[in-house]
């Protein structure tokens, strides 16, 4: 693939920085070198020895003085080495990228950590978005996307989408404005990348089939665009088998893959990995460089640090959310069928709820449901044009217990009913 077509000038013209580079030559190279070139303050003059962290299962992971040094201390603006090579292994393990074995100049796949997964995709919307640029992604989304993508001064069009995620249908027909044989062609307004949140969707649930995604990688292929596969609600998928991901049947090199450690490990530490080809994941990284120059070393420690995250995600997080959506469905059953809609979502954090009779759901929410003492988002927040009436909210079952939310949807019940 041409990657250097999908690039900003912005992006293009980044160069390595000269000092990140010795510093991270000097980490990878063995004791015997002497090294007067680099910056980093000396770890004797840091006031913390060492740390034990207490885990829920008894165990105790501990940061000697050794480790504490080196988590205290700059790090690889790509991730430290032995984060990065767990989480090649995981991505391998999980996905089976057919990337994995490419050249880099095919589109070899490559990791970087990040600073939780919205750093990540705004350097990834930064290296490939110019203003006036069409970008598709299926509507509503995630508003923090929104607030990345709208100050660039791109045209976001919305392709339809329903609770199993985006409509291939839908894509082709708005991808019906171009040929694909005017895709490469100097001045082509055809879009270049295309966003999505596959599982557990931010706000409305919904996660996509695998046969959606086999028809729109094949969309993707035909108009040679990017699929940027959003996937924070990855590893809360309460049914199996999970569907395959975008990154699995990626032959080509063209999908770029965000996923987070927050709804899993913690969200303050911060954690995230972007994946994707080699020349378009050193691009980020170059950015990462400028900007935060890495992702903290010490919040970096502790997944690694972290041996037994596999049977705390499938013992506590997955069923732990599976009876918080449980329970709020309960809850809407008893409450909402008569006044509201939704769809039960199999993965992530969030019910989307259409009310009956409302046109527009920001007063209610924003005033009235205030006053009864019951917080929702309003719909609109997650539209492309926010300003539009939207008749849905949403709620997040992650925080509140099964009784508050019976109680809030209680309440809710009463203002709708009020309102109509």
């Amino acid at each position: 693939m041409n990657y250097a077509r999908f690039l900003t000038a912005v992006s293009a013209a980044r160069k390595p920085s000269p000092i990140r580079i010795l510093t991270e030559l000097q980490q990878r190279s063995p004791p015997s070198l002497i090294s007067l070139a680099g910056g980093a303050p000396n770890p004797s003059t840091f006031p913390f020895l060492s740390a034990n962290i207490q885990l829920k299962n008894g165990q105790t992971v501990g940061f000697d003085e050794t480790l504490m040094k080196r988590a205290l201390q700059y790090s690889a603006s790509n991730g430290i080495p032995e984060l990065l090579t767990w989480m090649k292994n995981l991505q391998k393990n999980l996905h089976n990228p057919p990337t994995a074995t490419y050249s880099p100049e095919k589109g070899q796949m490559e990791m970087c950590v990040t600073t939780g997964s919205q750093e990540g995709l705004c350097k990834v919307f930064e290296m490939l978005v110019n203003p006036g640029d069409n970008v598709l992604l299926d509507a509503p989304t995630y508003s923090g996307t929104l607030a990345a993508l709208q100050p660039l001064g791109c045209n976001l069009i919305n392709v339809s989408s329903d609770q199993h995620g985006m409509i291939p249908s839908a894509l082709k027909e708005v991808l019906s404005r171009w040929a694909p044989s005017e895709v490469h062609e100097p001045g082509s307004s055809a879009p270049k990348v295309l966003y999505t949140i596959p599982n557990g969707g931010n706000p409305t649930g919904a996660s996509m089939t695998a046969q959606r995604k086999k028809e729109i990688y094949e969309l993707a292929r035909q108009y040679d665009m990017l699929i940027i596969e959003d996937d924070p609600y990855y590893f809360l998928q309460f049914d199996k088998p999970w569907a395959p991901t975008f990154l699995s049947m990626d032959v080509d090199g063209r999908v770029i893959r965000t996923d987070s450690f927050s709804k899993i490990l913690s969200s303050g530490l911060r954690i995230g990995f972007v994946t994707g080809p080699k020349p378009l994941v050193d691009r980020v990284v170059l950015h990462i460089q400028a900007s935060t120059m890495h992702t903290s070393s010490f919040t970096q420690v502790i997944p690694k640090l972290n041996t037994h995250g596999s049977c705390h995600l499938k013992i506590v997080v997955i069923e732990f959310y599976r009876k918080q959506r449980d329970a709020m469905i309960s809850s809407a059953e008893k409450w909402l069928k008569d006044v509201a809609e939704w769809h039960a979502p199999s993965a992530g954090m969030f019910l989307w709820i259409k009310l009956k009779g409302i046109a527009d759901t920001q007063q209610l929410i924003m005033e009235k449901a205030l006053e009864k003492e019951v917080l929702l988002v309003p719909g609109g927040v997650f539209m492309i044009n926010s300003s539009e009436p939207c008749a849905y909210v949403r709620a997040a079952f992650s925080l509140s217990t099964p009784e508050q939310m019976d109680e809030a949807f209680r309440r809710l019940s009463s203002l709708i009913k009020d309102a109509v």
